[in-house]
């Protein structure tokens, strides 16, 4: 995924949203994430940063199985060792990727399929699908809480919760 558009959909100060023929202003961009407003579905290839579907489906799968090494080598450091020092950059990383911003734009409509372990039912729910992400971010962000006090019986806790989140999201919207 190109660098630039990451960062558009992570900083809402530089979100470039076409509103009524125009562009955002930050004011309506803080709006947006105040309403907790879930990002657009991608209906086409045009809607998102990829050259073609087959080249987002490939890099969301790529990026969920990166998400998962991150997660066991988060498990190692956090759970086994007790080394949130250690854990930090991996941390930052799990911050970065395990959000909407991140893995939404390569869902684009009708990308389920052959070569796909996608449902057709994450369009069919977008806003469902979409809110997965966001309970993930949570999740997330109560690992990393719990790391930086270096509470491992939390960070624990957390890294099971991250884990059920992701699985029931993976119950309804992937094919095993």
């Amino acid at each position: 995924m190109p660098h630039t558009f990451k960062r558009l959909w992570l900083i809402p100060s530089v979100w470039f949203v076409v509103i009524s023929g125009g562009i955002a202003t930050d004011a309506m961009a803080e709006e947006m994430v105040a309403e907790n407003t879930v990002p657009p579905m991608p209906q086409t290839i045009e809607d998102s940063p990829f050259a073609s579907e087959r080249e987002a489906v490939i890099w969301r799968q790529d990026e969920l199985k990166e998400l998962e090494r991150l997660l066991r080598q988060l498990r190692f450091d956090l759970v086994n060792n007790q080394d949130a020092r250690g854990a930090a950059p991996r941390l930052v990383m799990l911050q970065e990727r395990a959000t909407q911003a991140h893995f939404l734009p390569a869902f684009i409509v009708g990308t389920h399929g052959r070569g796909s372990d996608a449902r057709p039912e994450i369009w069919e729910e977008w806003e469902d699908f979409a809110e997965g992400f966001t309970d993930l971010e949570q999740k997330v962000e109560t690992l990393v809480d719990a790391a930086e006090q270096e509470d491992y019986r939390a960070a624990t806790q957390a890294f099971s919760d991250v884990g059920l989140s992701c699985k029931s999201c993976h119950r309804a919207y992937r094919y095993n």
